[in-house]
């Protein structure tokens, strides 16, 4: 399938999609209201399990590849992503080298999910971040097959299995650029929509074990990487970043998808209706964008 062709009179548009583990339900919710108002892709960059949902979208850009997501999201369960209760978690810290869970579940996922089976046959471009684990460089997936890169960017480290390809090991995309704002403009992009779930903000959720710990400095790294990201956007792109939905769940719960979809939707909608003047590019001071696009 030839990828489409831009409409040559509109601005040319990216959508980037954050990781965000469980919260990245929400993009699906963002992505229905940015659709609905025929504000369409032109290209698609994701990470992490935001790449899953790009994946999707850049195969069928539509309200019905929207319901797919949907009904993917919703049909998730917390022992398919990390199978086992705490003392099969505690067998695994002490059995495996170097990850908590099989990726099957994962799979699983992107089974039912159904993307392009590659990159060439998508109806946009799409392009997924991922890491070396060794290295710690960047590894941009934009030819091949879909299923194995998706796998790559969802692999946190630790937790799930790094995925051999050429010769590297590859680990969530998140490690290095959560948000990858910066492979969206190497082509011709005049705006770029950013659906970013990830965390990292102020949070009042109380750190209660030592995988919070984790977890929140994981999260504290990767909005800073963003914040650098949007510092250094050309100046001839407009950036949108949608609301942020105000979730602090931990990464275990999969539950009330389907309400985190419908929130993300409306206030994406009142976002969006809200015409030019709420769609600042550029921060005028530090964190001013996340702090007057947080859900309330």
């Amino acid at each position: 399938m030839a990828h489409r062709d831009p409409d040559p009179h509109g601005p040319r548009t990216a959508f980037v999609l954050s990781g965000g583990g469980n919260l990245a339900v929400s993009q699906v919710g963002m992505l229905r209201a940015l659709i609905e108002r025929g504000i369409l892709p032109d290209v698609v960059v994701g990470c992490s399990a935001g790449a899953l949902n790009g994946a999707v979208i850049a195969t069928e850009p539509t309200v019905d590849g929207v319901e797919r997501l949907a009904d993917v999201w919703c049909s998730v369960r917390r022992d398919e992503v990390f199978p086992g209760g705490k003392l099969a978690r505690a067998w695994n810290v002490l059995s495996r080298d170097d990850h908590l869970f099989e990726n099957e579940g994962l799979q699983a996922i992107i089974d039912r999910a159904d993307p392009a089976p590659t990159f060439d046959q998508t109806v946009v471009p799409l392009r997924v971040v991922t890491t070396d684990i060794h290295t710690g460089e960047e590894v941009l997936f934009a030819a091949g097959p879909i299923a194995p890169a998706l796998m790559a960017s969802s692999a946190l480290p630790g937790v799930y299995p790094p995925i051999e390809h050429d010769g590297r090991r590859l680990v969530d995309g998140a490690v290095t650029n959560a948000v990858p704002i910066s492979h969206a403009w190497s082509g011709p992009i005049d705006r770029v929509y950013v659906l970013n779930v990830a965390g990292g903000g102020p949070s009042d959720r109380p750190i209660r074990n030592p995988l919070d710990v984790a977890v929140r400095a994981f999260n504290i790294s990767r909005n800073q990487r963003f914040e650098l990201e949007m510092r250094n956007t050309p100046d001839e792109v407009d950036v949108i970043v949608l609301p942020r939905p105000d979730d602090d769940r931990d990464l275990f719960d999969f539950s009330e998808a389907l309400m985190l979809i419908i929130e993300a939707h409306a206030h994406s909608a009142k976002f969006l209706d809200a015409g030019p003047a709420m769609m600042a590019r550029r921060p005028p001071r530090r964190r001013w964008w996340q702090r007057r696009n947080r859900v309330a």
